[in-house]
């Protein structure tokens, strides 16, 4: 995003998720020209920020709850949703604002990491419920009640909203505007922007993508007319990438949104474990780092 229209569309603490200006430096450009497979990792980012003092959490023992594999919390998520989870290019490893908060709940566990290679974001709530595959997701996932009636969420972490995106050079800026016959809207399936954009949007054609990076280049390339998707990525990925891009005024959308971690209803006592874990991550400050390191300050 320009300058301009990136400090015009900042947003509140507590209703609007900001992007600082440090993310650039700490993340990179995050494997936007990944667009194959991912291959899995046991370690997760290498840099992870946790808390040193994990010990004090370990009383939540794995004997309390089942996992896929013993010693191990297993993750799953669709890793094209920079800043929250990324591929590093050409590495097969993950990064992620995410990737570190489930770095630090396996560091309070005591729990070895295990990410499996990347999903479809609308396979990872029926994937947590059937079980089996993984144990939580993490990557930006907006509690919601369709999802609460599927599976368990954690206490909400961070707060979200949805934003539209478009060309620097469009006319058709407003919800008004592309409200209309002929308007194609790029949303990644599954997702609460796609939900945003088929009930608020009902007169243009809404076109489900697999990745909000798809989404974005064909809304750059003319493709598609505008994006709708979370605030906070469409804000990153215009700041690092997509200059071309912008929110235009009025184009910050207050859902009021709560990011949480993903969980089997069939495993209470692991949404349990995991909820202290990240009471922890907050009361000492590890979730403050993880913040700052990805969105350049603290903002939840």
């Amino acid at each position: 995003m320009q300058e301009t229209n990136f400090d015009k569309n900042r947003m509140s603490r507590r209703s609007f998720l900001k992007v600082g200006a440090g993310a650039l430096g700490a993340a990179g450009l995050l494997g936007l020209a990944a667009c194959g497979g991912s291959s899995s990792s046991d370690s997760g980012s290498s840099d992870s920020s946790s808390s040193s003092d994990s010990a004090s959490s370990a009383d939540s023992s794995s004997e309390e709850y089942t996992l896929v594999e013993p010693g191990k919390l297993t993750m799953i998520s669709n890793f094209y949703f920079p800043p929250f989870v990324s591929m590093k290019e050409g590495t097969g490893e993950f990064e992620g604002f995410d990737v570190d908060m489930y770095a630090a709940i396996c560091d309070k566990l005591g729990l070895e990491q295990n990410i499996l290679p990347s999903v479809q974001f609308d396979t990872i709530v029926p994937t947590i419920k059937q079980g089996g595959k993984a144990d939580v997701s993490l990557g930006a996932i907006s509690i919601t009640p369709d999802r609460e009636k599927e599976v368990d969420m954690s206490d909400p972490y961070l707060d979200s909203n949805q934003a539209i995106c478009v060309r620097t050079d469009s006319t058709a800026t407003t919800a008004e505007a592309l409200n209309a016959e002929g308007m194609q809207i790029a949303v990644q399936s599954g997702t609460t922007g796609e939900s945003w954009a088929e009930e608020n949007l009902p007169n243009a054609t809404i076109v489900p993508l697999d990745d909000i990076i798809q989404a974005l280049t064909g809304v750059q390339t003319g493709l598609y007319n505008a994006c709708v998707s979370d605030l906070p990525v469409i804000s990153y990925e215009i700041k690092i990438a997509y200059s071309d891009l912008m929110i235009p005024d009025g184009g910050e959308i207050p859902t009021g949104e709560q990011y949480g971690v993903v969980i089997s209803k069939d495993n209470p006592k692991l949404t349990e474990a995991i909820n202290k874990a990240l009471k922890e991550i907050k009361e000492d400050g590890t979730q403050d780092e993880i913040e700052t390191k990805w969105f350049g300050e603290v903002i939840s």
